[in-house]
């Protein structure tokens, strides 16, 4: 039961944001990933906000870096550490729509890195990745652009 009504409260949510959401990369203020830079996940296994003065411009996007070496590393490889389905809601996405994404709710999977809407979502996720992930790259073709 508890399931079914948050997983109701994320459809509504998620309804409601997708006509906001039409880019295939989640931004917010401006930025993907809220400005969080997308190597720290791997390199720092923490979320380290990004610096405005080190920025690039990616998949119509703006991604910002805590350092240097983080905007050069994903400079060279931006397919290896921008996260998956463009930052959306892993577990949204399995479910064929986009939802917003916490930057705390991330997870690194076989080097690839995934969000989900909020830390009920991800204890969700996190009890079926390998079928969700299968989903989710399935159904993320047709939706990204939506």
């Amino acid at each position: 039961m508890k399931r079914t009504i948050i997983i109701a409260i994320l459809a509504t949510f998620s309804f409601l944001n997708a006509s906001a959401q039409k880019s295939a990369v989640f931004v917010s203020g401006g930025k993907a990933i809220k400005g969080y830079d997308p190597v720290a996940f791997f390199k720092q296994s923490k979320a380290v906000k990004g610096v405005d003065s080190l920025s690039y411009e990616w998949n119509n996007a703006t991604w910002l870096f805590a350092n240097t070496e983080d905007l050069n590393t994903f400079k060279a490889t931006p397919e290896k550490y921008a996260p998956e389905y463009g930052g959306y809601c892993a577990y949204g996405t399995a479910d064929g729509h986009k939802a917003t994404t916490q930057t705390d709710t991330w997870t690194i999977v076989n080097d690839k890195l995934y969000f989900n809407y909020n830390s009920k979502v991800k204890e969700m996720w996190s009890k079926d990745q390998s079928n969700l992930i299968i989903k989710a790259d399935q159904q993320w073709p047709t939706i990204k652009n939506q």
